[in-house]
C-alpha cells in the first residue's frame, strides 16, 4: 500500500440518511391515514354481501343500513347502492370516494368500488 493513498469511504451520508428517514416517515403517516379507509371498505363489502340476501330493493337497503350502523360505516348508505337482478340473484354494487388531506391544498383521493358475489 502506498503512503499517499486514502481509503475511500462507502455508505450513506448523514444528509442522505435524513432524507431517507423523512421519506419513510411521510409514507408511514400517509399509510396510517389510509388504513382506516381500507378497513371501512372491507366492512362495506361485508355489509353488501349481507344485503344481497334481501329480495326487494327496500329490504336490501334496510339490511345494509343496519349492518352499516353496527360496523360504523359513514362513507356510504343504503340510498347509494345500485341494486339489480341477474337471473334470480340480487346484485348489489357500490362506489364511493374518500379524500385524505395531505398538506396545504394537496389531497389524496381514494376511489372504492365493489359488488356482491
Amino acid at each position: 500500500m502506498k503512503l499517499g493513498q486514502k481509503k475511500k469511504q462507502a455508505g450513506i451520508s448523514f444528509i442522505g440518511l435524513l432524507f431517507v428517514v423523512g421519506v419513510l416517515a411521510s409514507l408511514a403517516v400517509l399509510g396510517a391515514q389510509a388504513f382506516p379507509t381500507v378497513v371501512e371498505y372491507q366492512a362495506v363489502l361485508k355489509a353488501v354481501q349481507k344485503a344481497a340476501a334481501g329480495n326487494t330493493v327496500p329490504e336490501v337497503r334496510q339490511i345494509f343500513d343496519k349492518a352499516a350502523e353496527i360496523d360504523n360505516i359513514s362513507s356510504i348508505s343504503g340510498r347509494d347502492l345500485d341494486i339489480s337482478k341477474e337471473g334470480d340473484k340480487v346484485i348489489v354494487k357500490f362506489a364511493y370516494n374518500k379524500e385524505i388531506h395531505m398538506f396545504g391544498p394537496a389531497y389524496l383521493l381514494l376511489k372504492y368500488a365493489g359488488r356482491s358475489r
